[in-house]
């Protein structure tokens, strides 16, 4: 046994020479680590219950109504001076498979569903009243809303002040209210929710599938006399209840099996095909300026059925979006936390992933009332220079209209940074929770 040598009381202790020793060098935190520093703080205050593949749909939702809205909606300077509204579409239907991809509202109302479901349960749970949740989710509609119809109120009254053309007023006008349609119908359907869930998610589908096709039913056999098109505007509501609904029954526990949602794919896609070939529905997704019908304006059985397909493809997607967006498999524990907020730890390319989704969520609003606000202002403003710039103020008759405009984009996307950054807080303080009284 080795020796253990002990000190005594009267043994006189060397003194460490605290001068000598070199103080630890903070670690210096450049940008990337910031980055990845932040990036780590999001994933880690992520609850582990949350499914981030809901959130990757919407996120995907309101890039898609927002790049196609730039993409299809061209302002025109038109040889009296002022601006008209065009769309490619109407000059190349060949861009016609881009509105499959970039028109996902049943995608939208799916989610929104899911999600309104659940909160409304989560309400329920902790004793709140109806009327106290449904007012924070209107809230959160209403609040944003009301600052971009302020800002466009003095944007009108300036114009009309300065002569404006009374054509040019309207096309601007209606570009950038034209997307708050889709938030009244949300408003109404989304009070409905408990009385979806009440029903039953999966009767009311059907019910609603079954109103769409017996109004355009009557379309096809009367030859769309005045009154069915009237008639044909309750497909405003009942068109999106069929999504709004399959996700009120999602979040119910159906919808589960992965035949469910190969099912609503193919029935989907199969009822569209038909529709589009033999019925003389339109392949585009959105209305083309010209055409005699709109699969969206209002909403027709080959939108529905576009809609079933996508919301079928949507939940064959979660599982690689899980993956994608870093879902873990287990809690986290806090000391595991702790250790990916070190200063050298490194996200992983699924948490940066996840990043990028969550702060799109949290800005959705923002980003869906301002996009079109923020081309408008590029075409109005760049109209200064005295040049009329090509695939910003040309009509949109050939290709070359198109590889201009994919370059104007990242500008629109420059535009709506600013707007994001003066109004961001306006969509934030209206997620806060007030207590009205349950």
């Amino acid at each position: 046994m080795a020796d253990v040598r002990v000190g005594t009381e009267n043994e006189r202790l060397t003194p460490v020479a605290w001068d000598g020793l070199i103080p630890a060098r903070p670690v210096r935190l450049t940008p990337v680590r910031r980055l990845h520093r932040f990036v780590l703080r999001i994933d880690a205050a992520t609850p582990f219950s949350r499914d981030r593949a809901v959130d990757a749909l919407r996120a995907y939702s309101i890039l898609g109504v927002v790049l196609g809205h730039w993409l299809v909606s061209a302002v025109v300077l038109r040889a009296g001076g002022h601006l008209g509204g065009a769309s490619p579409l109407q000059h190349m239907p060949a861009l016609t498979p881009v509105t499959w991809l970039l028109q996902p509202l049943a995608l939208f109302f799916f989610v929104g569903g899911r999600v309104g479901s659940r909160s409304h349960s989560s309400a329920v749970a902790a004793g709140t009243r109806y009327r106290t949740w449904l007012a924070q989710r209107l809230r959160q509609l209403v609040c944003p809303t009301s600052a971009l119809l302020g800002v466009w109120v003095l944007v009108l009254i300036g114009l009309a002040f300065e002569g404006v053309a009374f054509e040019t007023i309207r096309t601007l006008l209606r570009l950038a209210v034209s997307p708050l349609w889709f938030l009244c119908v949300y408003a109404v359907i989304t009070a409905a929710t408990p009385l979806i869930a009440r029903c039953g998610a999966g009767r009311l589908v059907l019910v609603a599938f079954a109103l769409v096709v017996v109004t355009d039913l009557v379309r096809g056999l009367t030859g769309d006399p005045e009154w069915v098109g009237s008639l044909r505007w309750l497909n405003v509501f009942t068109g999106w209840l069929v999504p709004y609904a399959l996700g009120v029954f999602w979040a119910a526990g159906g919808l589960t099996r992965r035949r469910y949602a190969v099912g609503m794919f193919v029935g989907g896609a199969a009822g569209l095909t038909c529709l589009v070939l033999w019925c003389g529905y339109p392949a585009s997704m959105v209305g083309v300026p010209g055409a005699t019908l709109s699969n969206l304006n209002p909403p027709s059985l080959a939108a529905v059925c576009f809609g079933l397909a996508q919301c079928g493809l949507g939940l064959m997607l979660c599982g690689p979006l899980r993956r994608l967006t870093g879902q873990p498999t287990e809690p986290v524990s806090s000391l595991s936390a702790r250790a990916s907020d070190a200063a050298g730890a490194r996200a992983t390319a699924g948490q940066f992933c996840w990043a990028a989704v969550a702060l799109l969520n949290l800005s959705a609003m923002t980003i869906f009332l301002w996009h079109q606000t923020s081309m408008l202002a590029t075409t109005v403003f760049s109209l200064g220079f005295g040049h009329r710039w090509p695939g910003l103020h040309t009509a949109p008759e050939d290709p070359l209209w198109i590889a201009f405009r994919l370059a104007w984009i990242p500008v629109f996307a420059g535009v709506l940074a600013v707007f994001w950054l003066a109004f961001k807080d306006v969509e934030k303080s209206a997620r806060k929770p007030r207590i009205i009284g349950r």
